[in-house]
């Protein structure tokens, strides 16, 4: 605690803000737990960025922490470019705080000698993704904390080519970061490097993502949407994207529409909960509506409901809307002619699914670490190859190349490509995600999410996934223990034989297991939440689409014992 309190009272000098200094005197005089969350660790980026509560202190989000990492940047991107005019673009979305902090990020730049174009008003990440790349920038940042509470914001840093920066790059920024004081901040911002954009960006934006999402879809008239951007960024491009790919049926939810950093009609602003959709459900039902869409505060996110056999409008996950979109975007490609270098992408944690269908298509499956920073590096790394779609289990997906990031935008489009061209076949976006269990194998995930806040909640984490590795489970639900893969260590064990094979992946804190019939059961702690994760995937044969309910009870059952079983 004596080393927390030094590093309070560095804070308490004359180069902070008043009211910082005197939060900082309060805490360290009446809250002693808070004063220790504030300045027991600095942020770090993790696989979405920096991320963090919002207030004083190294361990939160404020103009100190942004400064330091935006001078850190700065100095980074004049020792790789130079005397070149260095660019920088950058966005933010309807998080409390997110409009003065990115003009604290643009004044630090522009301290530094870097030209900003910042958007004028919130905007998606996937635009700012865009935005890079079309302005010939160097670096895009955007604040936002994705889908976490109120209280968060974040940092998230892109590059050259629009995609969040990975090795070497990040490593090296962050060195730079920590070379600096706080002191070392530059704020005496330069007015005339800091331009504002909008809508010549905006329409660019738009363009692009119906070049890339819109496939012609037959029955457009017929098709009702219903869509809520729970209060973020979305309603910026979605609408607009909708209506110039001919989708003239679309009801907004007005009550959701304002962007609100509180998030006032929901407990969490998560299109993966059942929750956050349930206005636009309501609505739906009401109107007889074909499909449901909502988006995360930043919108590269998206949660949709669509028709099941029932008729009734269920919530999908992210494995399966990954699963359909992927593959008919491999039909589109099919139908033209594969060329023989096309990919596309998932990650370790996401449905294997992924892997099975795209060796059905002949196409390579790439396979990253969780984060859609790997999968944007994919595309850098293999310039020679085409890079199809991909995604991750957590609600995201990439549609071709132009945005380097997930992007809700482009996906929402795709979705209902999808869908409305499915209805108009006299089929359904869940009959044909059934049709897709019949070809390619059964395959159903359950994600358990467990919240452990602030020091000695990391150090619970720590703990679980210590457990976890210490003690594998040697059978599941009758099927005997076959592979343990540790990306801590890069080897993937065979239990039974010996076996063992490099994973040829960077290192990170992530424990999977595979048993002989196939189930998956994976470990790893977010990089954006105090929380640990649990991934289970299990599967079974589907013989024809008569069978889905039975089989599906029988993966919901397996599912069940598996929890129990691991005691989740």
């Amino acid at each position: 605690m004596d080393s927390i309190l030094e590093t309070a009272k560095s804070w308490l000098t004359d180069f902070f803000d008043p009211e910082i200094k005197t939060e900082i005197q309060r805490l360290i005089d009446k809250d002693q737990d808070e004063l220790q969350d504030s300045f027991y660790r600095n942020l770090e980026f993790g696989t979405g960025g920096m991320r963090g509560i919002m207030g004083v202190g190294t361990n939160r989000i404020n103009k100190y922490t942004l400064g330091k990492n935006t001078q850190g940047l700065s100095n980074y991107l004049k020792q790789v470019y130079g005397d070149t005019e260095i660019k920088v673009v950058i966005a933010y979305d309807c998080r409390h705080n997110s409009d003065t902090l990115s003009q604290t990020v643009a004044e630090v730049l522009s301290a530094n000698g870097i030209k900003v174009y910042r958007f004028s008003e919130l905007r998606t990440t996937p635009e700012l993704s865009f935005a890079v790349k079309h302005l010939n920038c160097h670096a895009g940042i955007v604040l936002t904390a994705s889908h976490n509470p109120p209280e968060y914001n974040g940092y998230k840093v892109y590059w050259t080519d629009g995609g969040q920066i990975v090795p070497p790059q990040d490593k090296e920024i962050i060195a730079e970061i920590n070379k600096l004081s706080f002191e070392d901040i530059n704020f005496s911002a330069n007015p005339d490097l800091i331009e504002a954009i909008d809508t010549e960006v905006d329409q660019a934006f738009f363009k692009a993502s119906v070049e890339n999402g819109n496939f012609n879809a037959q029955g457009k008239d017929d098709f009702k949407i219903v869509f809520t951007s729970i209060h973020g960024t979305s309603i910026t491009a979605i609408p607009d994207v909708l209506k110039m790919a001919g989708y003239n049926n679309v009801t907004v939810i007005e009550e959701q529409a304002k962007p609100d950093g509180n998030f006032p009609t929901v407990k969490s602003p998560n299109p993966e909960e059942p929750e956050a959709l349930a206005m636009a459900i309501a609505k739906a039902e009401e109107i007889g509506a074909d499909m449901v869409v909502g988006t995360d505060p930043d919108s590269d996110r998206l949660g949709i409901a669509v028709r099941n056999l029932e008729g009734k409008l269920e919530l999908l996950n992210g494995n399966q809307t990954m699963v359909l979109m992927t593959k008919f975007l491999l039909d589109q490609y099919k139908a033209k002619g594969f060329k023989g270098n096309e990919f596309v992408a998932t990650t370790i944690v996401s449905t294997p699914m992924m892997e099975r269908m795209a060796k059905e298509y002949g196409v390579e499956c790439k396979i990253s670490l969780t984060g859609f920073k790997w999968i944007g590096k994919m595309i850098k790394d293999f310039p020679e190859q085409h890079f199809i779609g991909g995604g991750e289990e957590s609600f995201g997906y990439m549609v071709g190349e132009f945005v380097r990031d997930k992007d809700a935008v482009t996906s929402t489009l795709l979705a209902c490509e999808i869908a409305a061209q499915a209805k108009a076949n006299g089929s359904s976006f869940y009959q044909d995600l059934i049709d897709a269990y019949v070809q390619f194998g059964f395959y159903k995930e359950k994600l358990i999410s467990i919240t452990k806040k602030g020091m000695s909640g990391a150090e619970e984490i720590k703990q679980m996934l210590k457990d976890f590795k210490d003690n594998p489970v040697e059978t599941v639900q009758g099927s005997k223990l076959l592979w343990i893969e540790d990306y801590n260590t890069s080897i993937a064990k065979n239990v039974q034989t010996g076996e063992e094979k490099a994973i040829d992946i960077p290192k990170s804190n992530v424990l999977i297991y595979e048993t002989e019939d196939g189930t998956r059961i994976a470990a790893r702690p977010s990089g954006t939440e105090p929380k640990v994760k649990f991934y289970i995937s299990t599967n079974a044969t589907l013989a024809s689409a008569s069978e889905f309910k039975s089989v599906n009870s029988q993966l919901d059952s397996k599912i069940d014992g598996i929890l129990a079983e691991l005691n989740l």
